[in-house]
Protein backbone atom coordinates (compact mmCIF):
# COMPACT_ATOMS: atom_id res chain seq x y z
CA UNK A 1 0.00 0.00 0.00
CA UNK A 2 1.33 3.47 -0.88
CA UNK A 3 2.26 6.13 1.66
CA UNK A 4 -0.42 8.79 2.10
CA UNK A 5 0.37 10.33 5.48
CA UNK A 6 3.45 11.73 7.22
CA UNK A 7 3.48 11.91 11.03
CA UNK A 8 6.02 14.24 12.63
CA UNK A 9 7.46 14.59 16.09
CA UNK A 10 7.95 18.19 17.24
CA UNK A 11 11.02 18.83 19.46
CA UNK A 12 14.18 17.84 17.63
CA UNK A 13 12.28 17.55 14.34
CA UNK A 14 10.15 20.62 13.64
CA UNK A 15 12.03 22.80 16.08
CA UNK A 16 15.34 22.76 17.88
CA UNK A 17 14.90 22.02 21.57
CA UNK A 18 18.20 23.04 23.16
CA UNK A 19 18.24 23.19 26.98
CA UNK A 20 21.81 24.50 27.11
CA UNK A 21 20.85 27.44 24.92
CA UNK A 22 17.69 28.15 26.93
CA UNK A 23 19.74 28.23 30.13
CA UNK A 24 22.55 30.36 28.70
CA UNK A 25 19.99 32.81 27.32
CA UNK A 26 19.10 33.56 30.94
CA UNK A 27 22.72 34.49 31.63
CA UNK A 28 23.31 31.41 33.78
CA UNK A 29 26.51 29.34 33.57
CA UNK A 30 28.73 27.08 35.64
CA UNK A 31 27.35 24.97 38.50
CA UNK A 32 23.97 26.74 38.42
CA UNK A 33 23.56 25.82 34.75
CA UNK A 34 24.47 22.22 35.51
CA UNK A 35 21.92 22.14 38.32
CA UNK A 36 19.14 23.54 36.13
CA UNK A 37 19.96 21.15 33.33
CA UNK A 38 19.67 18.22 35.72
CA UNK A 39 16.72 19.31 37.86
CA UNK A 40 14.59 20.77 35.07
CA UNK A 41 15.20 19.09 31.73
CA UNK A 42 16.55 15.76 32.97
CA UNK A 43 14.11 15.31 35.80
CA UNK A 44 11.27 12.85 36.18
CA UNK A 45 9.05 15.88 36.74
CA UNK A 46 9.70 17.00 33.15
CA UNK A 47 8.42 13.61 32.00
CA UNK A 48 5.42 13.94 34.29
CA UNK A 49 4.58 17.31 32.73
CA UNK A 50 4.92 15.73 29.28
CA UNK A 51 2.58 12.97 30.44
CA UNK A 52 0.13 15.47 31.87
CA UNK A 53 0.14 13.94 35.34
CA UNK A 54 1.69 17.18 36.64
CA UNK A 55 0.58 20.64 35.58
CA UNK A 56 3.29 23.14 34.68
CA UNK A 57 2.60 24.93 37.96
CA UNK A 58 2.94 21.73 39.97
CA UNK A 59 6.13 20.83 38.15
CA UNK A 60 7.68 24.23 38.86
CA UNK A 61 6.79 23.96 42.55
CA UNK A 62 8.40 20.52 42.81
CA UNK A 63 11.55 21.59 40.97
CA UNK A 64 11.90 24.77 43.02
CA UNK A 65 12.01 22.68 46.18
CA UNK A 66 15.19 21.09 44.83
CA UNK A 67 17.09 24.20 43.79
CA UNK A 68 18.23 27.38 45.62
CA UNK A 69 15.86 30.33 45.80
CA UNK A 70 17.99 32.43 43.46
CA UNK A 71 17.20 29.96 40.65
CA UNK A 72 13.42 29.88 41.11
CA UNK A 73 12.78 32.58 38.51
CA UNK A 74 14.97 30.67 36.05
CA UNK A 75 12.95 27.49 36.66
CA UNK A 76 9.76 29.40 35.88
CA UNK A 77 11.26 30.78 32.68
CA UNK A 78 12.47 27.36 31.53
CA UNK A 79 9.11 25.69 32.13
CA UNK A 80 6.62 28.44 31.28
CA UNK A 81 8.53 30.35 28.60
CA UNK A 82 11.30 28.21 27.07
CA UNK A 83 10.00 29.18 23.61
CA UNK A 84 10.14 32.94 24.38
CA UNK A 85 11.25 35.19 22.74
CA UNK A 86 11.69 32.89 19.78
CA UNK A 87 11.04 29.37 18.61
CA UNK A 88 14.09 27.83 16.97
CA UNK A 89 12.93 26.20 13.72
CA UNK A 90 14.70 23.21 12.24
CA UNK A 91 16.35 24.48 9.08
CA UNK A 92 14.49 23.48 5.94
CA UNK A 93 11.71 21.62 7.74
CA UNK A 94 8.83 24.04 7.12
CA UNK A 95 9.65 24.07 3.40
CA UNK A 96 9.70 20.27 3.32
CA UNK A 97 6.34 20.04 5.09
CA UNK A 98 4.84 22.58 2.71
CA UNK A 99 6.08 20.53 -0.23
CA UNK A 100 4.59 17.33 1.20
CA UNK A 101 1.27 19.07 1.83
CA UNK A 102 1.19 20.44 -1.71
CA UNK A 103 1.85 16.91 -2.99
CA UNK A 104 -1.33 15.72 -1.27
CA UNK A 105 0.04 13.99 1.82
CA UNK A 106 -1.80 14.12 5.12
CA UNK A 107 0.40 15.91 7.67
CA UNK A 108 0.09 15.04 11.36
CA UNK A 109 1.86 15.69 14.67
CA UNK A 110 2.52 13.12 17.42
CA UNK A 111 4.55 14.74 20.17
CA UNK A 112 5.49 14.40 23.82
CA UNK A 113 4.71 17.89 25.09
CA UNK A 114 3.16 19.80 27.97
CA UNK A 115 -0.50 20.85 27.76
CA UNK A 116 0.73 24.39 27.00
CA UNK A 117 1.83 23.18 23.57
CA UNK A 118 -1.50 24.31 22.16
CA UNK A 119 -0.65 27.92 23.06
CA UNK A 120 2.59 28.18 21.10
CA UNK A 121 1.86 25.63 18.35
CA UNK A 122 0.62 28.28 15.87
CA UNK A 123 4.03 29.97 16.15
CA UNK A 124 5.94 26.85 15.06
CA UNK A 125 7.01 27.31 11.42
CA UNK A 126 5.11 24.85 9.24
CA UNK A 127 2.30 24.30 11.76
CA UNK A 128 -0.18 25.78 9.28
CA UNK A 129 0.18 22.69 7.08
CA UNK A 130 -0.90 20.17 9.70
CA UNK A 131 -4.22 18.35 9.46
CA UNK A 132 -4.31 17.29 13.11
CA UNK A 133 -2.17 16.97 16.24
CA UNK A 134 -1.91 14.51 19.12
CA UNK A 135 -0.15 15.65 22.30
CA UNK A 136 1.00 13.40 25.14
CA UNK A 137 -0.21 15.60 28.01
CA UNK A 138 -3.77 15.51 26.63
CA UNK A 139 -4.01 11.73 26.98
CA UNK A 140 -1.73 11.00 29.98
CA UNK A 141 0.55 8.85 27.80
CA UNK A 142 4.02 9.40 26.36
CA UNK A 143 6.02 7.93 23.53
CA UNK A 144 7.19 5.23 23.32
CA UNK A 145 4.11 3.69 24.97
CA UNK A 146 2.26 1.59 22.41
CA UNK A 147 -1.11 3.05 23.35
CA UNK A 148 -0.24 6.58 22.28
CA UNK A 149 0.53 5.45 18.74
CA UNK A 150 -2.70 3.47 18.52
CA UNK A 151 -4.77 6.35 19.87
CA UNK A 152 -3.12 8.85 17.53
CA UNK A 153 -3.77 6.74 14.45
CA UNK A 154 -7.41 6.34 15.47
CA UNK A 155 -7.83 10.09 16.02
CA UNK A 156 -6.20 10.88 12.68
CA UNK A 157 -8.39 8.32 10.91
CA UNK A 158 -5.48 6.91 8.91
CA UNK A 159 -4.36 3.41 7.97
CA UNK A 160 -1.16 2.28 9.68
CA UNK A 161 0.45 0.90 6.54
CA UNK A 162 -0.10 4.21 4.73
CA UNK A 163 1.94 6.24 7.23
CA UNK A 164 5.55 7.24 7.75
CA UNK A 165 6.57 8.48 11.20
CA UNK A 166 9.53 10.86 11.73
CA UNK A 167 11.13 11.22 15.17
CA UNK A 168 14.60 12.08 16.43
CA UNK A 169 14.61 9.31 19.07
CA UNK A 170 15.26 5.76 17.83
CA UNK A 171 13.26 4.31 20.75
CA UNK A 172 10.16 6.17 19.55
CA UNK A 173 10.68 4.97 15.99
CA UNK A 174 11.22 1.40 17.18
CA UNK A 175 7.88 1.29 19.00
CA UNK A 176 6.12 2.92 16.07
CA UNK A 177 7.47 0.19 13.83
CA UNK A 178 6.31 -2.40 16.36
CA UNK A 179 2.85 -0.90 15.82
CA UNK A 180 3.25 -1.27 12.07
CA UNK A 181 4.17 2.33 11.21
CA UNK A 182 7.11 2.76 8.87
CA UNK A 183 9.65 4.96 10.64
CA UNK A 184 12.48 7.36 9.84
CA UNK A 185 14.95 8.56 12.48
CA UNK A 186 15.72 12.24 11.96
CA UNK A 187 19.32 13.23 12.68
CA UNK A 188 19.03 16.98 12.15
CA UNK A 189 19.64 17.18 8.39
CA UNK A 190 16.58 17.76 6.20
CA UNK A 191 18.47 16.83 3.02
CA UNK A 192 19.18 13.38 4.46
CA UNK A 193 15.56 13.20 5.65
CA UNK A 194 14.40 13.77 2.08
CA UNK A 195 16.54 10.83 0.95
CA UNK A 196 15.14 8.65 3.74
CA UNK A 197 11.59 9.60 2.83
CA UNK A 198 12.16 8.72 -0.80
CA UNK A 199 13.45 5.32 0.28
CA UNK A 200 10.29 4.92 2.36
CA UNK A 201 8.14 5.48 -0.71
CA UNK A 202 7.35 9.19 -0.29
CA UNK A 203 7.34 11.40 -3.38
CA UNK A 204 9.56 14.34 -2.45
CA UNK A 205 12.24 16.26 -4.32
Amino acid sequence: MSIKNIIFDMGGVLLRFEPDYFISRLGIAGPDADLLRREVFRSADWVRMDRGTLTDEQGVARICRRVPAHLHTAVEELVFRWEVPEILPMEGMAALIGELKAAGYGIYLLSNAFARQHEYWPRVPGSEYFDDTFISADVKLVKPQREIYEMALKKFGVNTEECVFIDDLPSNIEMGENCGIRGVVFHGDTDILREDLRRAGVSVS
